[in-house]
């Protein structure tokens, strides 16, 4: 399944709306949605190298647009919409953990969070709850996820080849690899 699922994706890359997509699990992931782009941005750069610093810009831009959507759910709508998705992936504690780390910390809770598999999402909507300056939050939002991001795609432009084969060879354990982050990351969060 994993393999198809990759290889799906591959075929998929060089489709004209595969930016789309991309661009629309960027969003999501940054307000509601519980998968990384990540997952999308690897195996799209890996099938189109040649343009791995354009579908970078795309993911950021995206998950700079679903970040702004996720603060305004914290700012708007925090008691329906953005309690709903709070309890929808049990992240209660969490949330008032994020909360309570921007009023002491700030923008330097984007800047830690943004470069993890840690939802985005509780970074974006925390950032709503908390009144955080809408500018500052841009500005981290675009540096810690466009970093996120480009060292993704510079990573393969640099090793593209390898990395393909690699993942090719390896597919079913990267797979795990990415899926353990992304649940470690909740982990930590719940934990």
């Amino acid at each position: 399944m994993i393999r198809r699922s990759y290889d799906c994706i591959l075929r998929q890359a060089e489709k004209p709306y595969a930016e789309w997509i991309l661009f629309g699990i960027a969003l999501a992931e940054a307000s509601f949605f519980p998968l990384p782009p990540d997952i999308l941005l690897l195996p799209l750069a890996i099938a189109r190298r040649d343009k791995a610093w354009r579908l970078a810009a795309i993911c950021t831009a995206g998950s700079v647009i679903g970040g702004l959507i996720g603060y305004g759910i914290g700012v708007f709508a925090m008691a329906t919409l953005g309690q709903w998705i709070v309890d929808t992936y049990h992240l209660q504690n969490a949330f008032q953990a994020f909360h309570d780390g921007f009023n002491k910390w700030g923008v330097l809770i984007i800047l830690a969070k943004g470069l993890t598999p840690i939802p985005f999402k509780l970074v974006t909507i925390a950032s709503g709850v908390a009144g955080l300056n809408i500018g500052a939050f841009v500005l981290a939002a675009l540096a810690t996820r466009g970093a996120r991001f480009f060292i993704i795609a510079a990573l393969v432009r640099k090793f593209g080849h390898p990395i393909r084969t690699f993942i090719e060879k390896y597919l079913t354990w990267v797979a795990l690899g990415v899926l353990a982050a992304i649940v470690g990351g909740f982990w930590v969060v719940l934990g």
